[in-house]
């Protein structure tokens, strides 16, 4: 099946070898003038290969229309701002990515969120955050330099939570709170810092439990912001989604999903049970 990103790039694609037809420019020539190997004209021809601003820059001088650079590097950030990969967005480091969030966290006002594997960042205890970040490290090229100014970033932004006119509402599956990607002592701070969100307020945050009969499997994390955007990841990638239907169709998840959590003392019985499956390795 082919992604709404993939289609991106096919379109840009499909731009760029009409530039060149215009040109009158076989897919040889318009290499050799770039200095490129022939391939590297097919594969951003075809969808094959995101290119960079200097490559867009670059075809529209080659094939004699610099007046469509604007418009080429356009394109790009559009696709850049839907699907922005771990690989190039950790090239600049953690805390970059970090930022990235802060100021959308500072540009919501009612954020809707449901996280199936770990706790929600913006509820993450510095130390926690760093065993994440550290972990998620191992599997990125990026080297982990910068993880201490990424956890300062992370925790600065959390003080969003207690500005009164902001809304959030957390959905946090149970697997959550049992999952070990820190050593037990720091999983049990993390538990104890949740249980003190449970109280009603701005901040809301419902326990998705094992014994729930799921309107919906739980699939994958993402935050819903002011009903407007939608952030969401997997092991490659982060998508910014602003499509009113990608939105709507997170909102009805999101919504299926709330009809299964339990609040307040329910809520805190599970965390006290994740709590006391930590005490043998307590020991």
């Amino acid at each position: 099946m082919t992604t709404d990103f993939q289609h991106a790039r096919l379109s840009l694609g499909a731009r760029l070898r009409e530039l060149r037809t215009e040109a009158g420019l076989p897919g040889r020539e318009l290499a050799a003038r770039l200095g490129w190997p022939q391939s590297k004209v097919s594969k951003l021809e075809n969808g094959k290969q995101t290119p960079t601003t200097s490559d867009l820059t670059a075809w529209a001088e080659g094939t004699g229309r610099p007046d469509t650079a604007a418009e080429l590097v356009g394109r790009l950030r559009g696709l850049e701002t839907q699907y922005r990969s771990w690989r190039r967005q950790l090239a600049g480091g953690y805390r970059s990515v970090q930022e990235a969030h802060g100021a959308q966290a500072r540009n919501t006002r009612m954020r809707r969120s449901f996280d199936p594997t770990l706790i929600p960042g913006l509820l993450q205890t510095p130390e926690y955050a760093r065993a994440v970040l550290t972990r998620y490290s191992a599997i990125h090229t990026a080297p982990p330099r910068d993880i201490d100014t990424a956890v300062r970033a992370r925790v600065d932004r959390q003080s969003v939570l207690d500005e009164p006119h902001r809304v959030f509402h957390f959905l946090i599956w149970e697997g959550a709170l049992r999952a070990r990607p820190c050593p037990p002592g720091v999983l049990a701070q993390q538990l104890e810092r949740v249980a003190s969100r449970l109280a009603p307020g701005s901040v809301r945050v419902g326990i998705v439990p094992f014994t729930a009969d799921m309107n919906v499997p739980a699939g994958v994390g993402f935050s819903i912001h002011d009903d407007e955007l939608v952030i969401t990841e997997s092991w490659h990638a982060e998508m910014w989604l602003d499509d009113p239907l990608d939105v709507a169709l997170h909102d009805r998840a999101w919504k299926a999903l709330e009809r299964n959590a339990v609040y307040g003392p329910d809520a805190h019985r599970l965390i006290v049970g994740a709590r006391r499956a930590l005490d043998t390795a307590l020991e």
